[in-house]
C-alpha cells in the first residue's frame, strides 16, 4: 500500500497547484515525512509501474492510470474517514489515522455500504472533495479566511490540519466544514480575528485562522 499512498500525497499536490501538473520530490518527500533517496526510490518504482512520469528538472507528474490509482484511494479514505465521524461517532480529530489504517483493507463494496450509512456525502470530514467512484475529482473553489472580506458571511469550506490539538480547538469554537461564518474584525499585525461562528461570537488566532478556508453556500456544495 505504500506505493498507493505515495500516488494519493503526489495527486493531492498536484490537485492545488492546476497551473502546472508536475511537482518537485522534495515536496513529496515533505508530506510523506520520509528521506529524499527513500522518494527517489519509490519514483523509481513508480514510473516503472507506469503510474507517473519523472522529467528532470521539472519533477513528477501522474500518468492517466497513476491518477486512477490514486482517486481510488483517497476516495476509499475519505469515505471511511466520514463513516467513522457521522455513523460510528469518532470526533474529526481522530480519524485521518484511523483511515489510514482502515482504508487499505477495506473492499470496494464495502466502501460503498459506508458511503451510503454516511448519506453519501460529498466532502470528507476536513472538508476535502471526495472523488467519484468513476475517478472524477470535483474542482474545490475557496479562499483563506485570513484574506476575506470583513462583514460578509461565508460556509467554512475546508481545515487545513490533521493536529489534533487544533482541531479539538476548532471544534470547541463550533468551526467545522459546512458552517456559516462572518468575519467581524481583523486586529492589526497579524492580531486575532473576532468571528461569529452560528450566530455566536468567538476570537482566533491569526496563526490558527490560517489552516481554514471558506467559500460560498453554492461553492461548498461542490455542484
Amino acid at each position: 500500500m505504500a506505493m498507493q499512498e505515495y500516488l494519493a500525497e503526489a495527486y493531492r499536490l498536484q490537485y492545488y497547484q492546476p497551473d502546472d501538473q508536475y511537482i518537485s520530490t522534495s515536496a513529496l518527500a515533505d508530506v510523506m515525512h520520509v528521506s529524499a533517496p527513500a522518494v527517489t526510490r519509490m519514483v523509481q518504482r513508480l514510473k516503472e509501474a507506469d503510474y507517473l512520469d519523472h522529467q528532470p528538472y521539472r519533477g513528477i507528474k501522474l500518468t492517466e492510470k497513476g491518477e486512477l490509482e490514486a482517486l481510488a484511494y483517497i476516495r476509499t479514505h475519505r469515505i471511511v474517514e466520514r463513516f467513522l465521524v457521522d455513523v460510528m461517532g469518532f470526533g474529526w480529530h481522530q480519524v485521518h489515522d484511523l483511515a489510514d489504517e482502515i482504508g487499505p483493507v477495506v473492499s470496494e463494496r464495502v466502501t460503498e455500504r459506508m458511503n451510503e450509512m454516511a448519506k453519501y456525502p460529498r466532502r470528507c470530514a476536513h472538508g476535502e472533495p471526495i472523488p467519484h467512484a468513476d475517478g472524477y475529482m470535483p474542482r474545490v473553489v475557496d479562499y483563506l479566511l485570513t484574506d476575506v472580506k470583513i462583514g460578509e458571511t461565508y460556509v467554512v469550506s475546508r481545515a487545513n490540519t490533521h493536529d489534533e490539538d487544533k482541531l479539538v480547538y476548532l471544534d470547541t469554537l463550533g468551526i467545522k466544514p459546512g458552517v456559516h461564518m462572518t468575519l467581524i474584525e481583523r486586529a492589526p499585525f497579524n492580531g486575532p480575528l473576532h468571528l461569529e461562528v452560528n450566530g455566536k461570537s468567538c476570537f482566533i488566532g491569526h496563526e490558527l485562522s490560517t489552516v481554514i478556508r471558506v467559500c460560498s453556500q453554492d461553492e461548498f456544495e461542490l455542484v
